[in-house]
């Protein structure tokens, strides 16, 4: 658990699949940054897969690493981008998948007040 504000926080990042079902699920302090958190969690990636994430996620060094692997990334671009990597708006709709599935967590009361 982080500190933050004074208070005890934690953050849940989720790596879910094409069905809305978890794949990877990580916990860290609620201070930390989410792109640093995303780099172990790309392990599961591979050849063909596309990662949709929110701002949080967009970095060329992000970008890169799923190049290496074969996968690539639609994320949503940070406003104050220079350089603009392709970005498709109709396959961004597909993340409600991560929403929905962060809904269905949160009605676990041991884990929605903790």
């Amino acid at each position: 658990m982080g500190r933050s504000r004074g208070r005890l926080t934690t953050k849940i990042h989720a790596l879910v699949d094409a069905c809305g079902l978890p794949i990877l699920l990580k916990l860290t302090e609620g201070q930390a940054h989410d792109g640093r958190s995303a780099q172990d969690m790309l392990a599961t990636l591979g050849r063909g897969n596309v990662l949709l994430g929110d701002r949080a996620y967009d970095s060329d060094a992000l970008r890169q690493e799923l190049a290496v692997r074969g996968a690539r990334a639609n994320v949503k671009l940070m406003p104050n981008r220079v350089n603009l990597p392709p970005f498709n708006k109709r396959l961004y709709r597909q993340r409600n998948l991560v929403e929905r599935f962060f809904n269905k967590l949160k009605h676990f009361r041991a884990v929605a007040t903790r």
